[in-house]
């Protein structure tokens, strides 16, 4: 009995020994319990929080040079040359003292002038996208790779609507960009990267968001733009507008300066846009587009209408003379809800619907005239030139 009562006392003045060791040992190393479960292999591994509500959104990458490294070799630097002439400068504007004072000036002279832009390939056999602006009337067109080789390319055509160009280059082992299609279609508060040829310095890269999407500068044109934060200066016209996974979203078109105390507003061509201007041209040589004869605004609604703050439809402001619009019955005032199988949601929806028209072929137009319903068929026309539309509009 003793004996038990002995080895009892020593096996309790072990244990306690045993704890007072360990607790000394947490106070000075906090971790080491931890380490020796896991050591052992007998760790439980702590359940993370489910998220509330919608989905945690991902982690923003530490850098961009992946999305970087598979566009920047698809955007090229673009110098196009002209030859302009330039007349002598009279000494005097008053044509009396220009007989009197007849001073010879020498005759007119020519010299060559470079624009700078940029071009992004679209395609492996050589087809690049650029701005209009940027080739305009050029004699020569010499494109510089991302690997430095430099090639001459040729104009294949050109959009004015959209101010987008087609080149093509005869060069071999040509990077083309990949292009997001309608269904990754960006959204406001997306990362974007600019990537283009500012001034000549040469290829860079900035970064933005996109600002606003579906932007119009000229309210009675075609214009969709993607506007962005991202830097976008002289020489970027034409480069390309990527996403976060270098896939491209846009081509850089155009910003509003710091002349007019703007900062961080430029815009791009959405690359829906961009494509069908492309395949068009590489078709046809051109871009045809529907035209129904009418110049249409947003629909008023007061704020005390009860109606939905979205208005719906367009009204009619003009109807070209003899133009389709005319011919079908429409009428100024006229709202217009639907053509063809689509809701119209306000005047840029309708334009973008209207120049997908095939011209020849009838549509069906309805909307309300005095607040009763009407339903006309309309034949688009082929939209003319830019120039014929404004002529029209300020000659109803």
């Amino acid at each position: 009995m003793k004996h038990a009562a002995r080895m009892l006392s020593f096996v309790a003045r072990f244990v306690v020994l045993g704890l007072a060791v360990a607790f000394v040992v947490g106070l000075v190393w906090p971790h080491t319990g931890a380490l020796l479960r896991q050591r052992l292999g007998t760790s439980t591994p702590v359940p993370t929080p489910a998220p509330t509500g919608e989905a945690a959104a991902p982690a923003a990458p530490a850098s961009y040079a992946d999305a970087v490294a598979k566009a920047a070799p698809s955007v090229v630097n673009i110098y196009a040359n002209k030859l302009v002439t330039e007349q002598p400068r009279e000494l005097y504007s008053d044509p009396v003292l220009q007989r009197i004072f007849s001073v010879p000036t020498g005759p007119a002279r020519t010299r060559r002038q470079q624009n700078l832009g940029s071009g992004v390939i679209v395609s492996e056999d050589g087809y690049v996208l650029t701005n209009n602006h940027v080739i305009a009337n050029a004699d020569d067109i010499q494109l510089l790779l991302y690997d430095g080789r430099v090639a001459k390319a040729r104009v294949i055509g050109s959009d004015d609507e959209t101010d987008l160009a087609v080149l093509k280059v005869d060069a071999g082992n040509l990077p083309a960009i990949r292009m997001t299609d309608a269904e990754s279609r960006p959204r406001v508060g997306d990362v974007v990267l600019a990537i283009g040829n500012p001034f000549g310095i040469g290829q860079t890269v900035t970064m933005g968001i996109v600002s606003a999407i579906g932007r119009q500068l000229n309210l009675s044109s075609l214009e969709n733009f993607i506007q962005t934060d991202a830097a976008i200066n002289f020489g970027n016209s034409g480069g390309a507008l990527v996403n976060a996974h270098g896939e491209l979203v846009g081509i850089n078109t155009s910003l509003i300066g710091q002349a007019v105390g703007a900062e961080g507003i430029g815009f791009a061509i959405p690359v829906q846009s961009a494509r069908d201007v492309l395949d068009q041209i590489i078709k046809t040589g051109h871009v045809v587009r529907g035209w129904i004869g009418a110049d249409y605004g947003a629909v008023p609604v007061s704020a005390d209408s009860g109606l939905p703050s979205a208005a719906r439809g367009v009204v009619v402001n003009e109807v070209s003379p003899g133009g389709p619009a005319a011919l079908a019955g429409i009428q100024q005032r006229d709202v217009l809800l639907r053509i063809g199988n689509e809701d119209i949601l306000d005047p840029s929806d309708l334009r973008r619907h209207e120049a997908s028209l095939k011209p020849g072929e009838a549509v069906q137009v309805s909307g309300l005239r005095y607040g009763a319903p009407f339903t006309v068929s309309v034949t688009p026309a082929q939209r003319p030139p830019s120039s014929t539309l404004q002529a029209l509009r300020s000659n109803p």
